[in-house]
């Protein structure tokens, strides 16, 4: 298999992702109980260099930054899915990387977060590495 289709089923993913991400990291079920300790987050100002925040200013300031990420690995996966096998050789050490990031994401997920995050992860470290691994390997025409 070529390394291209597994970077280009990571960039889809990554992006559905991205989408869920920014879609959902808003959001509150009234089940959970966190009504109070949102509507706390969103109340209390603090001033911090000059900017007048709140906590929850803090928390979409962070989850938009990580939308950005995710938005910007997508593309980074895509990219290096369309690039021929002997380009891919040589930016192994970008391609390692990515996928190192994304075990660190399904690390910090499994630790963190839910399902949907963990299997998202998980998918697309997988396909990363697969892509990463197989880059490497010279090609037999």
């Amino acid at each position: 298999m070529k390394p291209s289709l597994f970077y280009r089923i990571a960039a889809v993913l990554i992006l559905l992702f991205d989408v869920g991400h920014t879609l959902g990291f808003r959001q509150s079920d009234p089940t959970w109980g966190a009504d109070t300790m949102l509507a706390s987050m969103r109340s209390i100002h603090f001033n911090v260099q000059g900017f007048n925040r709140t906590y929850w200013d803090l928390f979409v300031g962070a989850g938009f930054n990580v939308s950005v990420f995710l938005l910007f690995a997508a593309v980074v996966a895509w990219q290096l899915g369309g690039l021929p096998a002997e380009t891919l050789t040589r930016l192994r050490g970008i391609a390692w990387a990515l996928a190192l990031c994304f075990v660190a994401l399904t690390v910090l997920s499994w630790r963190f977060f839910f399902i949907l995050p963990i299997v998202f992860s998980i998918v697309i470290a997988v396909c990363l590495i697969v892509a990463a691994w197989l880059s490497a390997k010279p090609r037999q025409p």
